[in-house]
């Protein structure tokens, strides 16, 4: 599998960070298989950071030797467990069992907001989902642990102007 990382930065050895907020799957090192995802987010974060290049360093991963040796949470689509885990993860409140990869849609800023208003009380799970259904929804796969980084192959990089 191809994977894609978008930074301000090159990222040629991928490390596991804390990040200043709580994110979609908690800590980790974030991935998507979609290329035009990773130099969106790629020139976002080169805006809102104020130095450095849009850059998208690519990877390789072999899913079928990494996820059998790794415990991997997986989801296919927007359901109850992964809206579950997204919430608890971004709330800080994650306590369910550790993984070494995450994957599944990513809870980007247009589907943030759905997740905002479900969290504060001012939707229900039944909108929530009926919402997040008209969405497109990328991927992400995330390195969770250093079992999980060492599957990873660095495969190169690209600028973009931000």
């Amino acid at each position: 599998m191809i994977i894609y990382h978008g930074s301000n930065v090159e990222v040629k050895e991928p490390k596991i960070l804390k990040p200043n907020r709580e994110l979609d799957f908690g800590n980790g090192f974030y991935t998507t298989t979609n290329i035009d995802q990773a130099i969106s987010f790629a020139k976002r974060v080169t805006r809102n950071r104020g130095y450095g290049k849009a850059t998208v360093s690519s990877y390789e991963i072999d899913e079928n030797a990494a996820f059998p040796l790794c415990e991997v949470v997986k989801f296919d689509g927007v359901c109850d467990a992964w809206l579950d885990f997204v919430c608890d993860n971004r709330d800080g409140t994650y306590s369910g069992p550790g993984y070494d990869f995450a994957y599944g849609p990513v809870a980007n800023d247009d589907v943030y907001r759905t997740l905002y208003l479900y969290r504060a009380g001012e939707i229900d799970r039944e909108e929530t989902f009926k919402r997040l259904k008209v969405k497109t929804l990328y991927n992400q796969l995330v390195f969770a642990s250093p079992l999980a980084l060492s599957f990873i192959r660095f495969r190169g990089l690209e600028v973009y102007d931000a």
